[in-house]
């Protein structure tokens, strides 16, 4: 019998060792190595798959870029706006895309609704490897879905996968979830990280080979972030997180890479009983505010993908019973906050360091851009001096160290956006200011942090 060998590989850059260390020399990440054991590789895993037009036995041509024909690769509809935006415009032949999110966050009815969408006008397949089929057909039948055109599979074991798919022959393919596939010549349990690795890596040479759409879920770890080897995120073309917390029905599709169009574009659903349903005017429903605006409140535009958005950020200032105060922020970066508070009082003249300072963003959303700290910090000035600001006032903004308010990308489409939601005042970079005024809308143009603050006195 062959002496089974063995390799060590990192999960967060996938490189890979003769032996363990406890800092992988290529990322420098600490204890990510794990143990792979090296099989033999049979003669069923060939890199050509047989059953499509041009599949195998093709000889590559090489080719300048302006003879390559895009009109051979054209997009297609998800069925959903929001879905299509995420993607980039559509999904595109021969891409692979992989959903992650937490438990509960609605992956699995999000594909299901757009299979059977699909499955109207083209050969579609949805292979579950976590539930059976009587469970996806029950969430069918309770969503009202058509079901008499999506082909079903259960199945865990990636050759019997392709072997079923070569005959079917599908144009989109899900795969429900790639942390339970397997491969029969890798010596190790499913979801191990050769396991999840060499699986991902054969259904996208798969999917390349033939042109098919391929759509992997993926779990997340404790922190948010997929879980496997980092290489997995590496060899797919669309990376994308549906985010939501229990207690609200709203969440959101955020693209982290794509290859076919613009990372961090947001997509906005609502969990209701007939399933997923887009949001098409995302802004109203983070909108929704008392008549009586109480103290650290504001709105803000961030800019998300290729449109604005319009949120609502929270601050509140309490007097500290601890030596070391407090400071939470949710939905924006904790050390974003720290610094921002020093520049407010170096640069603002405003000391909160005996203060507990809490911050939110209303709706579950994550800002990730700078524009959002003018209004973070007016917000938390506001709720100090308990002084409401008006309500029909809008901020954005980057706060340098220095206290210069930085402009933004996109500053005009941001004041639209506001004027279009009814917004009377916006205090704005300087540099953002429209040369031209916009009707409806009072314009606020700021180049320090000492003068937005006498703005608001």
């Amino acid at each position: 019998m062959a002496k089974t060998k063995s390799a060590y590989v990192c999960n967060e850059c996938g490189a890979d060792f003769s032996k363990w260390q406890g800092q992988c020399g290529e990322c420098g990440s600490w204890n990510s190595l794990s143990e792979v054991r090296l099989g033999p590789t049979p003669s069923n895993r060939t890199e050509k798959f047989s059953g499509y037009a041009g599949a195998a036995g093709a000889v590559p041509q090489v080719q300048t870029l302006a003879e390559i024909d895009l009109a051979a690769l054209p997009r297609f509809s998800s069925g959903t706006k929001e879905f299509d935006r995420v993607l980039g415009g559509g999904l595109v032949p021969g891409s692979v895309v992989l959903i992650g999110g937490n438990p509960g966050a609605g992956k699995s009815t999000l594909l299901l609704q757009t299979m059977c969408f699909l499955a109207s006008g083209m050969e579609a397949l949805y292979c579950t490897g976590e539930e059976s089929l009587q469970q996806v057909a029950m969430r069918a039948q309770r969503l009202g879905l058509p079901t008499d055109k999506l082909k079903m599979l259960s199945e865990t074991s990636v050759e019997s996968l392709v072997a079923t798919v070569q005959q079917i022959q599908p144009k989109v393919m899900v795969v429900d979830s790639i942390q339970v596939m397997h491969m029969a010549d890798i010596q190790s349990a499913p979801g191990s990280v050769s396991q999840v690795r060499e699986s991902a890596a054969y259904l996208t040479r798969f999917a390349k080979q033939t042109g098919t759409v391929l759509v992997l879920v993926g779990h997340v770890t404790k922190d948010g972030s997929l879980a496997g080897p980092k290489v997995l995120e590496h060899m797919i073309d669309c990376s994308i997180l549906l985010e939501g917390s229990h207690d609200s029905r709203f969440r959101t599709l955020r693209g982290s890479k794509n290859r076919f169009g613009a990372v961090n574009e947001l997509g906005v659903f609502a969990m209701t009983e007939q399933g997923l349903k887009e949001v098409s005017n995302p802004s109203a429903i983070f909108l929704q505010r008392a008549d009586e605006v109480a103290a650290g409140s504001v709105v803000m535009v961030v800019w998300e993908g290729t449109r604005p958005l319009l949120v609502e950020i929270q601050a509140l200032v309490d007097d500290s019973h601890q030596g070391n105060p407090r400071r939470v922020a949710v939905g924006l970066d904790q050390n974003r906050l720290n610094m921002l508070l020093a520049v407010l009082h170096r640069h603002g003249g405003v000391l909160i360091g005996d203060q507990d300072v809490f911050i939110n963003v209303v709706g579950g959303v994550r800002v990730m851009e700078t524009s959002a700290d003018l209004a973070l910090l007016l917000a938390v000035v506001s709720s100090f001096r308990n002084r409401p600001l008006g309500h029909d006032l809008m901020v954005f903004g980057e706060v340098g160290l220095s206290g210069e308010i930085r402009p933004v990308p996109s500053g005009q489409e941001r004041l639209r956006e506001a004027a279009k939601h009814g917004f009377k005042t916006a205090i704005m970079p300087a540099g953002n200011a429209p040369r031209e005024p916009v009707p409806g809308i009072k314009v606020i143009a700021v180049k320090t942090l000492q003068e937005a603050l006498d703005a608001i006195d």
